[in-house]
C-alpha cells in the first residue's frame, strides 16, 4: 500500500496523513490515532527514503563492537535488551564489527558521514575515553554504557560497580576471609578501575593488607580465568575467596578450584558478578553460585529508551542514571575453614 492509498482510503490529503504517521503537533490527537490504526490494520509501512526525507531520521542506532573482545553472551544479552525496545518504535540496529582502535574510529566518522545512523550506543569506556570526545566532536548523538572522565556533558547509564564489589569483600571479610582473590577486567577499563576501588576501600576499612598477587586483570574468558586461578591456587598461603567478574570468570575458576582438589563453599569460596543470563542461572549450579547481580538485557533495555529521549530532545546533562547492584547469597559463599 502507498500513501497515496492510504491517504484515500481515509478521505485525508497525503500531507496530513504524512504529518499524523511522524507525530507532527499540529495535526489533532484524535486524526494522529486514526491514521495510526488504519496504517496498521492495512499493513502500510512508510518507504524507507521517503521516511528519511520527511523527518531527517535514518531509522537505525549504531554499534561499534570489537570482534576480538566483545562478542559473546553479554553482547549478546545487551543487543537482545537494545533490539526488544527499539523494535517497538521500528527502529533498527546497525551493528559494525572491527579488529582495532584505529578501525572503531574510522567506523564512528563512517556513522557521521553516511548519516545512516541517528545515535550511537557506545561501551566498554575507559576512565579517559577519545571515542566518546570524538563523538561529540562530530555532533553524533550517544548513550555511553559506563562512565568515563569527559570535560562536556554526556548520557550514561552505569551500574554501581564499586559499590557491588565493596559490599562483595566485605561480606567475604566478615566470614573470616583475609586472602581474596580478584579477578577483574582490563587495566584502564572504567568498571574494573571502580571495581577495585570497592575492593581496597573494603580491605582498608578492616585493616587487612592489599596482595598484588591475588589481583588478575583480564578479559572474561573460561580459559583465562582457569589459569590465573590455577596460579593463585598455587600460592601460599593460598586465598580462600575469589571474586569473579563475571559469569564466564565463574566457571574458569571452578574448574581450577576442583582441579585443586578443593571444594567450593567449603574450602574455597567465591562470589561472582552475573549479568542474569538465561542460559547461565546462578540458582542452577552446583553449588549455587553467590551473585552480585545486574541484569545486562535490562540496561540495554534502558539504553535503547535514553537513546530516543535523546532524540526527542532531551538535554544529555540530565541522562546520568547510576543503577544499585544486589548482593544474593548462595551455597558457594561460606565461612573461611580453621586450619
Amino acid at each position: 500500500m502507498r500513501l497515496k492509498d492510504l491517504a484515500q482510503h481515509l478521505g485525508l490529503s497525503q500531507t496530513t496523513v504524512s504529518r499524523a504517521l511522524n507525530g507532527y503537533p499540529e495535526v489533532n490527537e484524535a486524526t494522529r490515532l486514526r491514521v495510526a490504526e488504519t496504517a496498521a490494520r492495512l499493513g502500510y509501512r512508510p518507504n524507507a527514503s521517503a521516511l528519511r526525507l520527511a523527518t531527517g531520521r535514518a531509522g537505525a542506532i549504531g554499534m561499534v563492537l570489537r570482534a576480538s573482545t566483545e562478542f559473546g553472551p553479554h553482547a549478546s544479552e545487551f543487543l537482545g535488551g537494545v533490539g526488544e525496545r527499539l523494535a517497538a518504535e521500528e527502529i533498527d540496529i546497525l551493528v559494525s564489527t572491527v579488529e582495532t582502535y584505529q578501525d572503531e574510529i574510522a567506523a564512528y566518522r563512517r556513522f557521521a558521514a553516511s548519516q545512516r545512523v541517528d545515535a550511537v550506543i557506545l561501551q566498554s569506556p575507559k576512565l579517559n575515553d577519545q571515542r566518546a570526545e570524538l563523538l561529540m566532536d562530530l555532533g553524533l548523538p550517544f548513550v555511553l554504557h559506563g562512565r568515563t572522565n569527559a570535560a562536556r556533558p554526556l548520557a550514561w547509564l552505569d551500574i554501581d560497580n564499586t559499590g557491588a564489589i565493596e559490599r562483595a569483600t566485605s561480606h567475604l571479610l566478615d566470614l573470616g576471609h583475609r586472602r581474596i582473590a580478584l579477578l577483574n577486567g582490563m587495566k584502564g577499563q572504567t568498571f574494573a578501575e571502580h571495581r577495585e576501588l570497592g575492593y581496597l576501600a573494603a580491605l582498608s576499612a578492616r585493616g587487612v593488607s592489599f596482595d598484588p598477587a591475588l589481583m588478575g586483570n583480564s578479559t572474561f574468558t573460561d580459559e583465562v580465568a582457569f589459569r590465573l586461578a590455577q596460579a593463585m591456587l598455587e600460592l601460599r598461603p593460598r586465598p580462600t575467596a575469589f571474586l569473579a567478574g563475571s559469569m564466564m570468570t565463574a566457571l574458569g575458576v571452578f574448574r581450577a578450584i576442583r582441579q585443586a582438589g578443593l571444594t567450593l563453599g567449603q574450602e574455597v569460596s567465591m562470589i561472582a558478578h552475573d549479568d542474569v543470563f538465561p542460559y547461565l542461572n546462578a540458582d542452577n549450579m552446583y553449588p549455587t553460585m553467590s551473585t552480585t547481580r545486574s541484569s545486562i538485557r535490562t540496561a540495554g533495555v534502558r539504553i535503547a529508551e535514553l537513546i530516543l529521549q535523546i532524540l526527542s530532545g532531551k538535554p544529555v546533562e540530565d541522562i546520568h542514571e547510576l543503577w544499585p547492584v544486589e548482593l544474593v547469597l548462595r551455597q558457594s559463599s561460606g565461612p573461611v575453614m580453621e586450619k
